[in-house]
């Protein structure tokens, strides 16, 4: 059996959309467990409404995290797989035959994730986003997409874990960001194997308005700083790309004051970038339009992704060790 676990915040509209989404499912040996931090209980009306259709347990905690939310619906449930969706996502019906099939095949596999895509009915503007978040254009691709069983490193949005390892390994550790690259990784190094299963997606209806979406990927940015800082393994040169997208902005704007030369250079550069994406957005999504709003999302996920990793390179480990060794010539003295 399989519980799936929702945590949610202020969140009716997509609580409504995710839970209608698994009245469809093909498969019915699950129950989902949603649990909810908000600070007043508007979801009640929401969980009547599927209470008949779903084997549906909520509980409801003024001001519990996603960490704490997913920790305490854990706590609750009583499947032998934890499969964590977002609130924002929306699953199609074959999702859990497949996972079911895949785990049948591999039992061996402890932990499993899967890809997200946009769904039709999404907006210019999600589209755009859910193709700069999964394209290899914006470093958003470049990460496990094995189809064969490895270590693929599971992202909290569409990831599933068997009980007995999720508590053996602690469960959520807290962090405000990354904390489901954490969690994978924790599992990893526990000797845990992870999958991947590229057909179990999801529809993730992601971030609405530029501002939103610059906002979550500058917290990922200072997020894998902070992974990097508990774990010493999480920072690798595909992380880095997108501040050094920054640092390639800053110099070729810069050298453009200066030399005409070097402002052709820089602008025929960054225009073969943004033709690259406009090209391949738009065939992937058969929309020009698309295509043209990616290349906005693509060169903000580089750049907020890209500051938020330099923020905390200099925040967390410049400055804070700067001041660790002023402490420690003062304590000599």
């Amino acid at each position: 059996m399989y519980s799936i676990i929702l945590p949610t915040f202020k969140r009716p509209d997509e609580v409504t959309n995710f839970l209608e989404s698994m009245t469809l499912q093909k498969f019915k040996a699950f129950e989902v467990v949603v649990v909810d931090g908000s600070p007043d209980d508007i979801l009640h009306p929401v969980i009547e409404q599927y209470k008949s259709s779903l084997d549906l347990k909520y509980y409801h905690e003024k001001g519990l995290g996603a960490s704490e939310s997913r920790n305490l619906g854990c706590e609750k449930a009583k499947g032998d797989f934890m499969v964590f969706i977002d609130s924002d996502c929306v699953v199609p019906p074959d999702y859990l035959t497949l996972v079911d099939s895949f785990l049948k095949k591999h039992p061996e596999v402890d932990a499993f994730g899967g890809p997200d895509a946009a769904d039709e009915s999404f907006s210019v503007f999600q589209k755009a986003v859910n193709y700069a978040m999964t394209s290899f254009l914006t470093t958003g691709g470049i990460r496990g997409k094995k189809k064969h069983v490895g270590k693929f490193q599971l992202r909290g949005f569409n990831m599933g874990i068997r009980k007995e390892a999720f508590f053996k390994v602690g469960g959520y550790s807290g962090m405000q960001v990354a904390e489901d690259i954490d969690l994978s990784m924790r599992i990893q190094k526990a000797g845990y194997l992870t999958a991947l299963i590229p057909e179990a997606f999801v529809y993730h209806r992601r971030k609405s308005s530029v501002y939103k979406f610059y906002k979550q990927l500058f917290f990922h940015g200072k997020g894998r700083i902070d992974l990097h800082l508990k774990h010493g393994d999480a920072l690798k040169l595909v992380h880095m790309l997108p501040s050094f997208f920054v640092v390639y902005l800053v110099i070729g704007l810069l050298s453009s004051l200066f030399s005409e030369f070097l402002m052709v250079l820089f602008l025929l550069s960054l225009g073969a970038y943004l033709l690259a994406v406009l090209t391949d957005a738009a065939i992937r999504n058969r929309s020009l339009i698309v295509g043209v709003v990616s290349m906005l999302t693509a060169i903000e996920l580089l750049i907020a992704y890209g500051l938020g990793v330099w923020r905390n390179i200099f925040v967390r480990m410049v400055f804070k060790r700067g001041k660790d060794s002023k402490k420690d010539v003062l304590l000599k003295m």
